[in-house]
């Protein structure tokens, strides 16, 4: 299912769950101020002026060839993108080429990137790129082959791991109430790799480790707090023993 084209300028989830990081430190490493008011009480607060549109590439917001692609006061092409409402491709599947010098090789998803709808196939439609050139030195640098993405929409079909032959396959539940992969071909299901869970600091949430500075996890689903129907002071006078016992002045609303 997809919906209205749309203009990227949004973060969203950007391949970030693989780099296990939070929201705000991402939007703090990519934000770009271009005026700020000073400080005193003759100024207005917290007036500043902020870059809204960003190019998102293949290279995450954090990282600094996200900045050398953003520099300051440049501009892109927009780039519209169909949005997929139901992302059905993840780390580790395997999947067929259907364009390019590669067409019909089959090889493993790599890396995502949901708001642009691609992927990266591990060692397939590859580009040759120069490192270290520098003709001071007359040294011709060094190349290294670097994976393009891919259209998920149109360039790669996902591979049925019965036959290993690329299928359409669609979203179904099981009798158990479970949402899965079903090639539409064979009939059976095409299991969600569980390279999924893998991120930067473990390869599974069972086999993490819990580091020294890290938050407990019972401490973390520890409730703490109970709503009530009470305002802050009331909840602070309830709690110190304080009782009210202050008669309120009449007032009348017109």
């Amino acid at each position: 299912m997809k919906i209205t084209l749309t203009q990227l300028t949004r973060i969203g989830k950007w391949s970030k769950q693989y780099a296990n990081l939070p929201d705000r430190y991402i939007n703090r490493a990519m934000e770009q101020v271009y005026w700020k008011n000073p400080k005193g009480p003759q100024y207005k607060p917290n007036a500043v002026i902020k870059r809204k549109e960003f190019y998102f590439g293949v290279h995450r917001p954090w990282t600094m060839e996200f900045k050398n692609e953003n520099q300051p006061n440049t501009r892109r092409p927009k780039v519209f993108v169909e949005p997929i409402l139901e992302w059905s491709y993840f780390r580790g599947d395997r999947v067929e080429i259907l364009v390019g010098k590669d067409k019909g090789k089959q090889g493993i998803v790599k890396q995502i990137f949901e708001e642009r709808n691609w992927i990266l196939v591990d060692g397939l439609n590859c580009k040759l790129k120069n490192l270290g050139k520098d003709t001071k030195k007359d040294f011709d640098g060094v190349y290294i082959q670097e994976e393009q993405p891919l259209l998920v929409t149109t360039d790669v079909a996902l591979v049925d791991p019965s036959d290993f032959q690329a299928t359409e396959f669609e979203w179904r539940f099981t009798e158990e109430g479970n949402k899965v992969r079903v090639s539409l071909r064979t009939g059976r299901i095409i299991p969600i790799p569980g390279s999924v869970e893998e991120t930067i600091d473990y390869k599974s949430k069972g086999t993490y480790k819990e580091q020294p500075k890290d938050t407990k996890a019972d401490v973390v689903s520890e409730v703490t707090f109970q709503p009530k129907l009470c305002t802050f002071e009331m909840d602070i006078m309830e709690d110190m023993g304080i009782k009210e016992d202050r008669v309120p002045v009449k007032s009348y609303w017109y």
